[in-house]
């Protein structure tokens, strides 16, 4: 319990300097603040995942995992939707970029990065070559696949309407509905061990444990609230100055920021020897910013207009919108058999990179970007095609396994279907 106090003091102390510039109004250098304010709302995301962290006890294991990674990535919706807003109040303006920029970077980072990195660290602890899920995350698989295909009538319509928070948080809050009624996954560990630093206060008794995670979910809230506009800010401002791209910094580096702590509460799991639960966080995160986070988007920007309106996609959004979906398509066909192996980790990463080392390459010829996108897009897609091919049966098992099968019988079907080897 020491050891966390000293953790909480530490992440105290890292957002004093942006507390202090926030309750001066003094702004000494659009890089310094971009590096202040980032590092507090890297230090309330890292208070909020303690939080839910300690909440995993009290809460079923399938619903606690959708409400970490909702908890853990606020930074990125305070963050996107602060884009959102502005883009509402002036929608002539770069912020309408900036606010699909900065989702579309999000939702690549996490299937490019963040799942792959899950399936290295399980391949580094234990020299088993793929991370083999449960057959209860056919709800994930499934509910993913909904919002996957939902995106591609966004870029077909070419915006994103307050009518689509409608049908995108419907698939949201039927995916926390039905993982609250999952049992838990199976891995083998000790179920008393936590992961985490926030495992010393299961020591204390359950009022005092619910007092600390209200109160750090308070604080990180108040921290996340007055960081979000000058980090937003500061970050533009910095491209500007530093010469690099204002739209790549919003799209790669911002995320990085926000989406650190849900990461590193996944990295936990898995080092803990909890590497379904790990990388069943980072799909469940992937599911609550493709659908809760877009959904929102339209509305933000209609309460910065005051008026209903919607977030319109210009020929490069479209394309990012596009490849990210393809994306998400492709990787949930790496899923559908229950398993994502080293190998398939490679390619989501081997892809993410080519994605981003071309979109700093062309990053001054407007024309060659989006047709690169189209391309990438095309070659998820593609991929995506063959995969469908080889594994339909799978897919529409999957599918009907994961929206309407009862767990008991959901185990029961797939008893006999975890392929062996690679």
């Amino acid at each position: 319990m020491r050891r966390f106090v000293l953790l909480i003091l530490m992440t105290l102390l890292a957002v004093a300097p942006a507390m202090g510039l926030r309750l001066t109004g003094w702004r000494p250098d659009p890089v310094a603040d971009a590096l202040l304010f980032g590092v507090a709302v890297l230090a309330a995301g890292f208070m909020l995942s303690w939080g839910a962290e300690a909440a995993e006890k009290h809460i079923s294991q399938g619903l606690i995992v959708a409400l970490v990674a909702l908890v853990t990535v606020l930074p990125e919706y305070a963050v996107d939707l602060y884009y959102a807003f502005r883009a509402g109040q002036a929608p002539q303006s770069n912020y309408v970029h900036y606010a699909a920029a900065n989702m579309t970077g999000a939702n690549r980072l996490l299937v490019g990065v963040a799942w792959p990195l899950m399936v290295l660290l399980h391949w580094l602890r234990t020299r088993n070559r793929a991370v083999e899920l449960s057959p209860v995350n056919t709800v994930e698989i499934a509910f993913l696949t909904l919002g996957s295909l939902y995106a591609f009538v966004i870029v077909l319509k070419g915006a994103i309407a307050p009518f689509d928070f409608a049908v995108l948080f419907a698939i949201f809050a039927a995916y926390l509905y039905r993982v609250s009624q999952l049992p838990k996954a199976d891995e083998d560990v000790d179920e008393d061990e936590e992961p985490g630093p926030a495992a010393a206060l299961s020591s204390l008794p359950p009022a005092a444990q619910w007092a600390w995670m209200g109160g750090l979910t308070l604080i990180a809230f108040v921290v996340i609230a007055l960081s979000a506009e000058p980090f937003a800010e500061a970050m533009v401002q910095s491209g500007r100055i530093l010469g690099i791209d204002e739209f790549l910094l919003i799209q790669w580096l911002a995320p990085l920021a926000s989406e650190a702590p849900a990461v590193t509460i996944a990295v936990l799991f898995v080092l803990a020897g909890r590497a379904v639960s790990g990388l069943t966080a980072m799909i469940s995160d992937k599911i609550n910013q493709w659908t809760l986070l877009v959904g929102m988007l339209p509305l933000a920007m209609s309460l910065g207009a005051a008026g209903l309106t919607s977030l319109p996609l210009d020929a490069r959004q479209k394309e990012e919108f596009l490849l990210t979906a393809a994306q998400s398509l492709f990787a949930i066909m790496l899923l559908v058999r229950l398993r994502l192996s080293v190998l398939a980790a490679g390619l989501l990463f081997g892809l993410f990179a080519v994605q981003v080392g071309l979109a700093f390459h062309f990053r001054e010829d407007e024309a060659a970007t989006i047709k690169s996108l189209t391309t990438l897009a095309w070659i998820y897609l593609a991929l995506a095609a063959m995969l469908i091919l080889l594994n339909g049966q799978q897919l529409a098992s999957t599918l009907r396994d994961g929206l309407v099968r009862s767990h008991r019988r959901l185990e029961t079907a797939h008893k006999a279907q975890r392929p062996a080897g690679d």
